[in-house]
């Protein structure tokens, strides 16, 4: 499931932009493995009568979710669909250490487009942090209604915004700097990612789904000691940082850029308290 700071990369990546990519890549595998439980929670929650056989991720990024849906349908096949090569090869790698690559296959297409590649017709359609994305998501969700099988489950998965790594006293200088940071970037997100947020329910009933449920999942991680904690609330705070420094003020852009300095002892690395909070919310609707 990927973040806002780690979209689903439905559009390709711009030339010349292959680190920001690496680094977007890097936070899809952290936040595979610090949230490997609360996938397969989400997973295990979906309404569905019987095992899926065909399962298409949408979105997949480096495949958080084709692999959480592989292990839990050890009989199902997955298209792994997202617009970027880097992140459809890093994919088929780890498929391939996994023994799993004859389960998988990839498909590179922008969700936005006005025709999307044959998909099948699978009996599960998993999209997860990348919906909002989409400049035109309800001709999307149409497409996904089209191409579900006949009683084929859609299952939307979104998060409530950014997750928080820090108490709410940190860093001693600048208490209260990550709330302030994430109130710059909602700022920033209602501008350029205007359905971040949305009500995915009345959309999918609109685009001919029957609404099967929609529950949210709270999470909340210790992270003291976890060096993977670590390594994603650095790399998350390293893309926000690149989305909002021209708005925060010099003293917690000082501040910030201190947490983010992996050689300081004031790194965000070498703190005991970090923790993981954040709320991920699933909408299941059916084809009927």
């Amino acid at each position: 499931m990927p973040h806002d700071h780690a979209p689903a990369s439905h559009h390709a990546t711009p030339h010349g932009h292959q680190h920001d990519a690496d680094g977007q890549a890097e936070i899809l595998d952290l936040d595979a493995e610090v949230l490997a439980e609360r996938i397969a929670a989400i997973i295990e929650w979906l309404p569905l009568a019987t095992a899926p056989r065909q399962i298409v991720d949408l979105g997949c990024g480096t495949g958080a979710g084709t692999f959480a849906l592989l292990d839990r349908f050890p009989e199902a096949h997955v298209t792994a669909v997202d617009a970027s090569a880097g992140h459809l090869l890093r994919l088929r790698e780890k498929a391939c250490a996994r023994g799993v690559q004859e389960r998988v296959r990839t498909v590179q297409a922008d969700l936005d487009a006005d025709r999307w590649p044959d998909l099948g017709a699978p009996d599960l359609v998993w999209a997860s942090a990348s919906m909002h994305h989409l400049t035109h998501p309800d001709r999307a969700l149409r497409k996904v209604h089209d191409a579900l099988a006949p009683g084929g489950l859609f299952a939307v998965v979104e998060l409530a915004g950014f997750p928080r790594f820090l108490p709410e006293t940190a860093p001693e200088d600048r208490p209260g700097l990550e709330e302030r940071c994430h109130t710059a970037s909602d700022h920033y997100h209602a501008e350029h990612v205007p359905h971040r947020g949305a009500d995915w329910g009345p959309k999918l009933i609109d685009a001919g789904f029957t609404l099967e449920g929609e529950r949210t999942f709270t999470v909340n991680i210790d992270g003291s000691g976890d060096p993977a904690v670590g390594a994603y609330a650095l790399s998350s705070l390293q893309r926000l940082r690149s989305s909002i420094a021209d708005t925060l003020p010099a003293e917690d852009l000082a501040a910030l850029d201190r947490l983010l300095d992996t050689d300081s002892p004031h790194s965000i690395l070498r703190r005991d308290d970090l923790a993981v909070r954040t709320e991920r919310t699933v909408w299941a609707a059916r084809r009927a």
